[in-house]
């Protein structure tokens, strides 16, 4: 089965037995989560959400990604500012989706 679900504001096309790397969640690491705003089930688009439908998933681990760094400056003002940035994530496998 695939699903389109949606999460932290990005929208994941998904199939049982997934990896993937969601906006980090509340939930704590081996606990499952359910994702209720589903978008499309196999062949079953909603209008805008699929009634009853359903992603389960398993957290796996919390972390940060690669830092990047954000550097502004103006020409010709001496202004120069250099900041970095680690966007923290989770690890979810996808375990079942119902629909």
């Amino acid at each position: 089965m695939k699903a389109i679900f949606v999460t932290g504001g990005k929208q994941y096309y998904v199939s049982e037995g997934d990896t993937i790397y969601v906006e980090k969640l509340p939930n704590e690491v081996g606990t499952d989560v359910e994702f209720i705003e589903v978008l499309y089930v196999n062949g079953k688009s909603g209008n805008p959400t699929v009634k009853g439908a359903k992603v389960v998933g398993t957290v796996e681990k919390h972390g940060r990604q690669k830092k990047i760094v954000v550097f502004k400056y103006r020409p010709k003002k001496k202004y120069r500012k250099k900041q970095g940035h680690r966007q923290p994530y989770t690890k979810v496998t996808i375990k079942s989706i119902v629909g």
